[in-house]
C-alpha cells in the first residue's frame, strides 16, 4: 500500500486525477470504478478541466459506480446517477451507454437479479482497471458497512445508522434518508487491478489510521484494501495526522 500525503484538498484531487488520467491515456478503453460523495468532487473537476483542455478523451471509456440508494429513480435530486451526470458525465465526451450505476428504482423482488447482472456486466467489460474509493466515518467503502463479509459481491445492503446520520445533511430531515442501497461488494472491489482511496479532513483521521494500521477486519471494511497488491491512499495532512508513521510519511511525501 502506497501512502501519499498532500497539503491541501486541491492537491489530493489533482493527484487522484493524475492517476485516472494516466490510465485513460495509456488505455483508451479503460474501465473505471467511480465513487460519489463530496470527497471525489475535486477529482472530477480536475478531470473535466483536463478534458476541456484537450488532454483527455473519454469516448471509449467504460465506468461502473459503486452504489445507489434503493428507492430513488435516476432523476431524483439525491440519486447517484444524477450526481454522476451533473458532476462528471455531462461535462466530458463519455458515451452514456458505457456508464453504469446500479438501478435504485427497482422493486425489492428484482434487486438480486439486477445485482447478478451488474457483476456480469463488469466481467463482460473485462474487469475494472482502476477503482476510486472514499472512506466513510465508520470505515465503509462503497456501502459495505461494518460487518460486511470481505468476500461480498454486489448486493442489497441495509445502511448503518452512522451512514444515515452522515447523509442526512443532503435531505430536509433524517427521516427522508434511504435505509437501503445497492452496493458493490468488498470482494468485487478487490478484483480491480488498481485502487485509489482518497480522504481529507481531521474527521477522517481516526478511521484512516484504523484502516491502514489496525488489523484487517470486517469491522473496518476499508482495512480489506491491505489485502490488495496495488493500492494508493491519497491523504491531506489532517486525514493522515493519526498515523503512527505520519512524521516519516510527511517528510517523504508532503509536497
Amino acid at each position: 500500500m502506497k501512502i501519499v500525503i498532500k497539503k491541501t484538498y486541491r492537491e489530493i484531487s489533482q493527484a487522484a486525477a493524475s492517476i485516472v488520467s494516466d490510465i485513460v491515456t495509456q488505455k483508451p478503453t479503460a474501465v473505471l470504478g467511480l465513487a460519489t460523495g463530496s470527497t471525489p468532487l475535486g477529482m472530477y473537476e480536475e478531470l473535466i478541466r483536463l478534458y476541456r483542455e484537450g488532454r483527455l478523451d473519454f469516448s471509449r471509456t467504460t465506468t461502473f459506480n459503486l452504489d445507489e440508494y434503493l428507492g430513488l429513480a435516476a432523476d431524483h435530486p439525491q440519486s447517484y446517477r444524477r450526481f454522476m451526470d451533473e458532476n462528471l458525465f455531462d461535462h466530458i465526451n463519455i458515451n452514456k451507454e458505457r456508464t453504469h450505476v446500479p438501478d435504485g428504482s427497482l422493486s425489492a423482488d428484482r434487486v438480486d437479479e439486477h445485482c447478478e447482472e451488474y457483476e456480469a456486466a463488469i466481467r463482460r467489460a473485462g474487469g475494472i482497471d482502476l477503482q476510486v474509493l472514499g472512506i466513510g466515518g465508520n470505515g465503509h467503502i462503497a456501502f459495505n458497512e461494518p460487518g460486511s463479509p470481505l468476500s461480498s459481491r454486489t448486493r442489497l445492503v441495509a445502511l448503518d445508522e452512522q451512514t444515515i446520520k452522515d447523509n442526512a445533511r443532503f435531505y430536509d430531515s433524517e427521516d427522508e434518508v434511504p435505509r437501503f442501497a445497492i452496493s458493490m461488494g468488498i470482494g468485487t472491489i478487490l478484483e480491480a487491478r488498481e485502487i485509489i482511496l482518497i480522504a481529507n479532513g481531521a474527521k477522517k483521521a481516526p478511521v484512516v489510521a484504523e484502516a491502514i494500521e489496525g488489523e484487517v477486519t470486517s469491522r473496518v471494511p476499508a482495512s480489506a484494501l491491505r489485502m490488495h497488491s496495488n493500492v494508493t491512499v491519497i491523504l491531506d495532512k489532517e486525514a493522515a495526522s493519526l498515523l503512527k508513521d505520519f512524521p516519516l510519511l510527511a517528510n517523504q511525501h508532503i509536497q
